[in-house]
This record gives C-alpha cells, structure tokens and sequence, in this order.
C-alpha cells in the first residue's frame, strides 16, 4: 500500500504528516494543535531576528512601545507589519496595535487589514494575539525595512 501524506501550508511554511494508513494520518494530524503551531512559528521567528539596530530612525521603542517616526509614506499593511516587527516576541492583541498605530498618527482599519494580512501570510492569529508570520518577518526585512533604508 501506498504512503499516504497531507500537506498543510502555513504562514510560515508547509507541515507534511504522513503515514501507512488513514488512521496513522489522522493521529499525526491530532499533533498539529495551536500551541505546537504557534511554538514552531515563534522558533522560526527567532530563527530571523536581528538585533533592533535596523530599526533605527524607523520606529522608536520606549516603554510604551514601538512607535513608527519614520517620516515616509507607508502602507496600512507595512505600518501594522513594522509595529509587530518591534512588538516582543512580534505578536500583539488589536488593542496593542491600535494603540501603538494611534501614538505613531496611524489611522488604519486595523481589523480589514489583518485580516488581509493573514489571507496573505504575513500574520496568524493562534490566540487573542497577533503574530508576524516568518513570511512576514522576511516581507518587513526584505522589503519595507530595505526600502526605508534606501530613502535615508
């Protein structure tokens, strides 16, 4: 008989559980719950950080915490994308972002928007918080980050 395998894409890549039969399927898939997704997300994000010093005259962090001063144009998905990019451990509940974005003059439709984001991969929701994905995580490095860079 055949192996038999499924293939989960996630935000931040794909989880393969195979097995001999459906049963052995089935069993696998009853280990993929939110607190081992949300760990493997949280170890690949860490696999990605860098030291905050890419963020300088970009975002501010004081006690508070982060807030945008970068005077450039930014999108609602690159100023949400870059708050959670300063956010601890990259996650934060909507009061927080809303919060954050306000301090920053951010007006953003902040529920439109992460859902938007979460279609596209950059975002997931395993709680109450908001969490970049490692595809969000390298969209805010690779593109909105360089881009910032590149018009000081």
């Amino acid at each position: 008989m055949p192996r038999l395998r499924v293939t989960i894409e996630t935000g931040y890549g794909a989880i393969e559980v195979s097995g001999e039969s459906p049963e052995e399927v089935l069993e696998g898939l009853g280990w993929l719950t939110s607190e081992y997704l949300s760990r493997v997300n949280e170890i690949a994000s860490e696999a990605t950080a860098d030291d905050g010093n890419s963020l300088r005259g970009i975002i501010r962090i004081d006690d508070e915490g982060p807030t945008i001063v970068s005077r450039e144009d930014l999108s609602h998905y690159e100023a949400i994308g870059l708050v959670l990019y300063a956010m601890e451990n990259r996650e934060a509940t909507s009061k927080e972002l809303r919060e954050r974005l306000a301090s920053s003059g951010k007006k953003v439709a902040l529920a439109a928007r992460l859902h938007e984001m979460r279609r596209r991969g950059q975002v997931f929701k395993p709680d109450s918080r908001h969490k970049l994905t490692a595809n969000g995580v390298k969209w805010i490095e690779e593109d909105v980050l360089r881009r910032l860079r590149d018009t000081d």
